[in-house]
Parts: structure tokens; sequence; C-alpha cells
């Protein structure tokens, strides 16, 4: 027998030993390749505004004006605003509402947007569900 003299020191080894990676990587390939097909990809459809289809019953429109002033109608044609008292907004709200009635909100472009809330607020805590914001379209020629 030799004795430790004899023996040679070992030498350090500086690569890494790709084969165990390649065989993971073999595998997880045919997995993913059989498991591909049988996936069904759900697909949604969102609606965009101005595709958007005609609201079924007539809105109650709720308008605030630059100096923060409110008024209402119903969208008829040929309805016109009458001004409505911030406290006395959600009854004469819920006078011309059903519960099927949505109402919108439409507001000029100089009105915060925290004043848009504090009225969308009231009116949900007064009972009305059914709230919008009224867009301008402009892409297909109408405006508010």
């Amino acid at each position: 027998m030799g004795t430790l003299r004899d023996r040679r020191p070992r030498r350090l080894k500086n690569d890494i030993n790709v084969v165990p990676y390649i065989d993971v990587m073999l595998v997880l390939l045919v997995i993913f390749m059989v498991t591909a097909p049988m996936i069904t990809p759900g697909q949604i459809e969102l609606p965009s505004v101005g595709t958007a289809s005609e609201v079924p019953v007539t809105p109650l429109e709720v308008q605030i004006d630059e100096h923060g002033a409110l008024s209402m109608r119903l969208r008829d044609s040929g309805a016109s605003f009458r001004p409505v008292d911030k406290g006395n907004l959600v009854p004469e709200v819920q006078a011309m509402a059903t519960a099927d009635t949505p109402v919108v909100i439409s507001a000029d472009g100089k009105v915060p947007y925290e004043s848009v809330m504090q009225v969308m607020d009231q009116l949900r805590a007064g009972g009305i569900t059914r709230l919008g914001l009224l867009v301008n379209q402009t892409a297909t020629g109408q405006t508010r």
C-alpha cells in the first residue's frame, strides 16, 4: 500500500456539470409541450365608450356647472335643466327616478374632481345605486 506521500494532491475542478440541468430542462419542455394544447384560452371582450349601446331607460342627468351649482333633467329631447339645491338633491332625484332609472353626473371641465365625488357619494348614501359619469363622445360627433 502506498503512503499519503505517494498520492497526488487533487486539483480543483473549475467546471460545472450541466448534464443534470439539461435533463431537468428537457423534462420541463416535455411537460409544457403536452399541457399547452389542453389549455383553452379565455377571451374577454370589454366594451369601449365609442361602441357602447344605447341606454334602454331614459337616464336622469345631474349637471354641475363651473361654479358648483347643481341642476337636473331627464335626458329626453327638449327637456331643460332646473336648478337644485345641494341639500335637496337626493329627495329631488328620488322623486324623479325609479329603481331602474340610471343617474348620470355631468360636470364642467373646470369643476374639481372632489366636487363630483361629493355629489356621487351624496347620491349613493341616499340609496341611488345606478350611478355613472357622462362622457364627452367627440369620436361620434356627439357632445353631451
